[in-house]
Protein backbone atom coordinates (compact mmCIF):
# COMPACT_ATOMS: atom_id res chain seq x y z
CA UNK A 1 0.00 0.00 0.00
CA UNK A 2 1.51 3.35 -1.04
CA UNK A 3 1.59 6.53 1.02
CA UNK A 4 -1.33 8.18 -0.82
CA UNK A 5 -3.65 5.32 0.17
CA UNK A 6 -2.44 5.43 3.77
CA UNK A 7 -2.93 9.21 3.96
CA UNK A 8 -6.42 9.00 2.50
CA UNK A 9 -7.47 6.08 4.70
CA UNK A 10 -6.30 7.75 7.91
CA UNK A 11 -7.96 11.05 6.98
CA UNK A 12 -11.28 9.34 6.13
CA UNK A 13 -11.33 7.74 9.56
CA UNK A 14 -10.89 11.15 11.21
CA UNK A 15 -13.45 12.81 8.92
CA UNK A 16 -15.96 10.25 10.14
CA UNK A 17 -15.45 11.59 13.68
CA UNK A 18 -16.32 15.08 12.45
CA UNK A 19 -19.43 13.73 10.74
CA UNK A 20 -20.47 12.10 14.03
CA UNK A 21 -19.97 15.41 15.87
CA UNK A 22 -22.01 17.33 13.29
CA UNK A 23 -24.78 14.74 13.45
CA UNK A 24 -24.86 15.06 17.25
CA UNK A 25 -25.10 18.86 16.99
CA UNK A 26 -27.91 18.71 14.45
CA UNK A 27 -29.85 16.11 16.45
CA UNK A 28 -29.83 18.48 19.44
CA UNK A 29 -30.68 21.67 17.55
CA UNK A 30 -33.96 21.88 19.49
CA UNK A 31 -32.59 20.78 22.88
CA UNK A 32 -32.91 23.47 25.54
CA UNK A 33 -29.56 24.82 26.71
CA UNK A 34 -27.55 22.55 24.42
CA UNK A 35 -24.02 23.65 23.51
CA UNK A 36 -22.58 22.52 20.19
CA UNK A 37 -19.10 21.10 19.72
CA UNK A 38 -16.55 22.31 17.16
CA UNK A 39 -13.99 19.98 15.59
CA UNK A 40 -10.40 20.99 14.76
CA UNK A 41 -7.89 19.09 12.64
CA UNK A 42 -4.10 18.90 12.59
CA UNK A 43 -1.50 17.18 10.39
CA UNK A 44 0.05 13.90 11.38
CA UNK A 45 3.78 13.17 11.05
CA UNK A 46 5.24 14.60 7.82
CA UNK A 47 8.59 14.13 6.07
CA UNK A 48 10.46 16.67 3.96
CA UNK A 49 12.18 15.06 0.97
CA UNK A 50 14.90 17.04 -0.81
CA UNK A 51 15.81 16.12 -4.42
CA UNK A 52 18.19 18.93 -5.27
CA UNK A 53 20.31 17.74 -8.15
CA UNK A 54 21.10 21.18 -9.55
CA UNK A 55 21.53 23.55 -6.62
CA UNK A 56 23.48 26.08 -8.74
CA UNK A 57 20.56 26.37 -11.11
CA UNK A 58 18.22 27.21 -8.21
CA UNK A 59 19.82 30.53 -7.43
CA UNK A 60 17.09 33.10 -6.80
CA UNK A 61 14.39 30.46 -6.39
CA UNK A 62 11.30 31.79 -4.58
CA UNK A 63 9.30 28.60 -4.06
CA UNK A 64 10.10 26.10 -1.25
CA UNK A 65 12.50 23.30 -2.08
CA UNK A 66 11.75 19.62 -1.75
CA UNK A 67 8.53 17.65 -1.36
CA UNK A 68 6.53 17.39 1.84
CA UNK A 69 5.15 13.89 2.34
CA UNK A 70 2.47 13.71 5.03
CA UNK A 71 0.68 10.89 6.84
CA UNK A 72 -2.83 12.31 6.75
CA UNK A 73 -4.83 14.39 9.23
CA UNK A 74 -6.39 13.71 12.61
CA UNK A 75 -8.93 15.35 14.91
CA UNK A 76 -6.87 17.43 17.31
CA UNK A 77 -9.69 18.80 19.44
CA UNK A 78 -13.46 18.68 19.89
CA UNK A 79 -14.20 21.83 21.86
CA UNK A 80 -17.37 22.96 23.59
CA UNK A 81 -18.81 26.10 21.99
CA UNK A 82 -20.11 28.32 24.83
CA UNK A 83 -21.80 30.89 22.60
CA UNK A 84 -25.07 32.17 24.10
CA UNK A 85 -28.22 30.65 22.63
CA UNK A 86 -31.36 32.62 21.82
CA UNK A 87 -33.64 33.29 24.81
CA UNK A 88 -37.19 32.24 23.98
CA UNK A 89 -40.06 33.60 26.08
CA UNK A 90 -42.39 30.92 27.49
CA UNK A 91 -44.21 32.89 30.25
CA UNK A 92 -43.96 29.79 32.47
CA UNK A 93 -42.89 30.61 36.02
CA UNK A 94 -40.61 27.56 36.39
CA UNK A 95 -38.74 28.25 33.14
CA UNK A 96 -35.55 30.22 33.76
CA UNK A 97 -32.70 31.16 31.43
CA UNK A 98 -29.13 32.13 32.23
CA UNK A 99 -28.02 35.30 30.44
CA UNK A 100 -24.29 34.84 31.11
CA UNK A 101 -22.75 32.30 28.66
CA UNK A 102 -20.38 30.73 31.20
CA UNK A 103 -22.92 30.23 34.03
CA UNK A 104 -24.50 26.88 34.93
CA UNK A 105 -27.22 25.62 37.27
CA UNK A 106 -26.26 22.89 39.73
CA UNK A 107 -28.36 19.72 39.88
CA UNK A 108 -27.98 16.42 41.71
CA UNK A 109 -29.06 12.92 40.73
CA UNK A 110 -29.89 9.94 42.89
CA UNK A 111 -26.21 8.95 42.94
CA UNK A 112 -25.39 12.18 44.79
CA UNK A 113 -23.02 13.47 42.11
CA UNK A 114 -23.40 17.16 41.28
CA UNK A 115 -23.98 17.96 37.62
CA UNK A 116 -24.17 21.22 35.71
CA UNK A 117 -26.76 22.30 33.18
CA UNK A 118 -28.04 25.33 31.28
CA UNK A 119 -31.46 23.75 30.75
CA UNK A 120 -33.71 25.84 32.97
CA UNK A 121 -36.97 23.95 32.35
CA UNK A 122 -37.79 23.03 35.96
CA UNK A 123 -40.73 21.16 37.48
CA UNK A 124 -42.18 20.36 40.91
CA UNK A 125 -42.22 16.85 42.38
CA UNK A 126 -44.03 15.79 45.56
CA UNK A 127 -41.57 14.71 48.25
CA UNK A 128 -43.73 14.39 51.34
CA UNK A 129 -46.47 16.06 53.32
CA UNK A 130 -47.04 19.66 52.19
CA UNK A 131 -43.73 19.96 50.29
CA UNK A 132 -42.69 19.94 46.65
CA UNK A 133 -39.18 19.67 45.28
CA UNK A 134 -37.78 21.63 42.36
CA UNK A 135 -36.38 19.17 39.79
CA UNK A 136 -35.21 19.02 36.19
CA UNK A 137 -37.12 17.33 33.37
CA UNK A 138 -35.27 14.06 34.09
CA UNK A 139 -36.00 14.19 37.83
CA UNK A 140 -32.71 15.52 39.16
CA UNK A 141 -32.83 17.87 42.17
CA UNK A 142 -32.16 21.54 41.50
CA UNK A 143 -29.74 22.86 44.10
CA UNK A 144 -29.89 26.16 45.91
CA UNK A 145 -27.43 27.83 48.24
CA UNK A 146 -28.72 25.58 51.06
CA UNK A 147 -29.10 22.32 49.17
CA UNK A 148 -32.14 20.91 47.37
CA UNK A 149 -34.91 23.48 46.85
CA UNK A 150 -38.32 22.68 48.36
CA UNK A 151 -41.54 24.63 47.85
CA UNK A 152 -44.62 24.53 50.12
CA UNK A 153 -47.48 22.70 48.42
CA UNK A 154 -49.83 25.57 49.39
CA UNK A 155 -48.04 27.95 47.05
CA UNK A 156 -49.95 30.35 44.82
CA UNK A 157 -47.10 31.89 42.88
CA UNK A 158 -43.35 31.34 42.49
CA UNK A 159 -41.12 34.26 41.59
CA UNK A 160 -37.45 33.87 40.62
CA UNK A 161 -35.52 37.14 40.60
CA UNK A 162 -32.73 38.19 38.29
CA UNK A 163 -30.15 37.24 40.94
CA UNK A 164 -31.69 33.78 41.42
CA UNK A 165 -33.66 34.63 44.57
CA UNK A 166 -36.78 32.44 44.94
CA UNK A 167 -39.87 34.03 46.51
CA UNK A 168 -43.01 31.98 47.12
CA UNK A 169 -46.44 33.55 47.60
CA UNK A 170 -48.76 31.26 49.59
CA UNK A 171 -52.51 30.97 49.16
CA UNK A 172 -53.07 32.91 52.39
CA UNK A 173 -51.10 35.85 50.98
CA UNK A 174 -47.87 35.33 52.90
CA UNK A 175 -44.58 35.66 51.01
CA UNK A 176 -41.64 33.52 52.04
CA UNK A 177 -38.04 33.46 50.82
CA UNK A 178 -36.81 30.07 49.61
CA UNK A 179 -33.18 30.99 49.13
CA UNK A 180 -31.29 31.31 45.86
CA UNK A 181 -30.54 29.08 42.92
CA UNK A 182 -26.97 27.80 43.11
CA UNK A 183 -25.25 29.22 40.02
CA UNK A 184 -21.59 28.60 39.20
CA UNK A 185 -19.22 30.01 36.62
CA UNK A 186 -17.28 27.67 34.31
CA UNK A 187 -13.74 29.03 34.14
CA UNK A 188 -12.55 26.06 32.06
CA UNK A 189 -15.61 24.47 30.40
CA UNK A 190 -13.46 22.34 28.07
CA UNK A 191 -12.67 20.07 31.04
CA UNK A 192 -16.34 19.22 31.58
CA UNK A 193 -17.55 15.73 30.74
CA UNK A 194 -20.89 15.44 28.93
CA UNK A 195 -23.46 13.18 30.62
CA UNK A 196 -26.74 13.22 28.73
CA UNK A 197 -27.91 16.84 28.60
CA UNK A 198 -25.78 17.79 31.61
CA UNK A 199 -22.08 18.00 32.43
CA UNK A 200 -19.92 16.55 35.16
CA UNK A 201 -16.42 17.28 36.40
CA UNK A 202 -14.28 14.19 35.68
CA UNK A 203 -13.03 12.40 38.82
CA UNK A 204 -9.39 13.12 37.97
CA UNK A 205 -9.94 16.89 37.77
CA UNK A 206 -10.15 19.27 40.74
CA UNK A 207 -13.45 21.16 40.87
CA UNK A 208 -11.72 24.50 41.45
CA UNK A 209 -9.98 24.08 38.08
CA UNK A 210 -13.34 24.08 36.30
CA UNK A 211 -15.97 25.88 38.38
CA UNK A 212 -16.15 28.77 40.80
CA UNK A 213 -18.99 30.30 42.78
CA UNK A 214 -20.90 33.37 41.62
CA UNK A 215 -22.04 36.16 43.92
CA UNK A 216 -25.70 37.17 43.64
CA UNK A 217 -25.04 40.52 42.00
CA UNK A 218 -23.21 38.82 39.11
CA UNK A 219 -26.05 36.40 38.34
CA UNK A 220 -28.33 37.26 35.41
CA UNK A 221 -31.48 35.10 35.22
CA UNK A 222 -34.62 35.67 33.18
CA UNK A 223 -37.78 34.02 34.47
CA UNK A 224 -40.39 32.83 32.00
CA UNK A 225 -37.82 32.11 29.29
CA UNK A 226 -35.57 29.28 28.09
CA UNK A 227 -32.22 29.35 26.34
CA UNK A 228 -32.40 27.54 23.03
CA UNK A 229 -29.59 25.46 21.54
CA UNK A 230 -26.73 27.47 20.04
CA UNK A 231 -26.63 25.18 16.99
CA UNK A 232 -26.99 27.11 13.73
CA UNK A 233 -28.44 24.66 11.21
CA UNK A 234 -27.11 26.71 8.29
CA UNK A 235 -23.54 26.47 9.59
CA UNK A 236 -23.93 22.79 10.40
CA UNK A 237 -25.24 21.97 6.92
CA UNK A 238 -22.35 23.89 5.35
CA UNK A 239 -19.81 22.02 7.49
CA UNK A 240 -21.57 18.74 6.71
CA UNK A 241 -21.31 19.25 2.95
CA UNK A 242 -17.68 20.33 3.26
CA UNK A 243 -16.83 17.22 5.28
CA UNK A 244 -18.67 14.94 2.86
CA UNK A 245 -16.78 16.45 -0.08
CA UNK A 246 -13.48 15.90 1.74
CA UNK A 247 -14.49 12.31 2.46
CA UNK A 248 -15.36 11.74 -1.20
CA UNK A 249 -12.07 13.28 -2.33
CA UNK A 250 -10.05 10.95 -0.11
CA UNK A 251 -12.11 7.96 -1.21
CA UNK A 252 -11.38 8.91 -4.82
CA UNK A 253 -7.67 9.11 -3.95
CA UNK A 254 -7.72 5.48 -2.81
CA UNK A 255 -9.54 4.41 -5.99
CA UNK A 256 -7.07 6.26 -8.22
CA UNK A 257 -4.07 4.82 -6.38
CA UNK A 258 -5.51 1.33 -6.72
CA UNK A 259 -6.00 1.83 -10.46
CA UNK A 260 -2.41 3.08 -10.85
CA UNK A 261 -1.04 0.04 -9.04
CA UNK A 262 -3.20 -2.17 -11.24
CA UNK A 263 -1.69 -0.59 -14.36
CA UNK A 264 1.82 -1.10 -13.01
CA UNK A 265 1.16 -4.73 -12.15
CA UNK A 266 -0.30 -5.27 -15.62
CA UNK A 267 2.89 -4.17 -17.43
CA UNK A 268 4.68 -7.12 -19.05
Amino acid sequence: MNSSMINAGVTMSELQKRLDTLAHNMANSQSTGFKKRDTSFTDLLAQQVYNRYNQKGEAGRLTPTGIRVGSGARVSDTSLNMKQGVLQTTNRSLDVALAVPSHFFQVQGDDGVIEYTRDGAFYLRPTGANTLQLVTSDGKKVLGNKGAITIPSQYKEISIGQNGNISVTLKDGRVINNGNLAVVDAINPQLLQAVGHNFRIPPDVFARQVMRGVVNQDIAIQQGALEMSNVDMGDEMTDLMETQRSYQFNARTITTSDQMMGLINGIR
